[in-house]
């Protein structure tokens, strides 16, 4: 190994060690509490040292919220068929990942202090792609019969992920008795969701358009309404 690589590969463990650190501090004590010098102090380096692997504390956490996002991205990806049976192991696989990256799912979905990721919203693009290919893998479903033809596949995409996403923060955040199973609880509205859904209840829910190339755009811009 050459210099030059050794360099790099040094380089990259200890950016991992500062992630790591990050990490562990901004699920015990919240990202407003935490400062680029307790971190540093947690792996005993100078914020000066910090500073030169992230300007701030925000693309500290952009850099985790990447991390969380394609481990996501990775482990939902099934191949979505567009049917009933693809469609919810897709969603259900997103209630397992909470459960199993509790760290990562925290940060991406339940401290609200964190800074909004439509500000750096270029680096997270493929989350816009993520989302279009489970509305495609939708409205293949409508286009098969599983769902009536006047769904709406981004409505559907809102309702089907709100019904794993309750269970899993609720589990999260320990707001279910000890006796009560999240995994039951995630099962169970899925299910009456897709129940709903293929019943052609109606539905009021309208989607905004952040995963259009037009959010993305005022993104850019720095466009503060831009929902993460």
């Amino acid at each position: 190994m050459g210099v030059r690589e050794r360099q790099e590969r040094e380089r990259e463990e200890v950016r991992q060690k500062i992630l790591e650190a990050a990490r562990e501090l901004f699920i015990a004590e919240g990202y407003r509490s935490v400062s680029i010098r307790k971190i540093a102090e947690k792996i005993e380096y100078s914020p000066a040292a910090l500073y030169s692997y992230f300007p701030s504390k925000d693309d500290l956490y952009f850099a985790l919220a990447e991390e969380g996002f394609r481990a996501l991205f990775n482990f939902t990806n099934l191949e979505l068929e567009g049917s009933l049976d693809s469609i919810r192991a897709g969603f259900l696989r997103y209630y397992q990942f909470s459960r199993l990256h509790p760290e990562y799912f925290d940060l991406m979905f339940v401290d609200r202090t964190v800074p909004r990721i439509g500000r750096d919203w270029e680096r997270f693009s493929f989350v816009i792609q993520m989302i279009d290919d489970v509305c495609k893998a939708l409205r293949r479903a409508i286009d098969a019969g599983v769902f009536p033809p006047e769904t709406d596949p981004e409505v559907a995409f809102h309702i089907l992920w709100a019904a794993v996403h309750g269970p899993a923060t609720a589990a999260l955040c320990q707001r279910l008795a000890p006796d009560e199973d999240p995994d039951a609880l995630a099962r169970d509205t899925l299910e009456a969701a897709l129940a709903g859904l293929r019943a052609g209840i109606p539905t009021t829910f309208k989607p905004s358009q952040c995963n259009e190339p037009t959010a993305l755009t005022a993104a850019k811009r720095g466009d503060e309404d831009v929902p993460s």
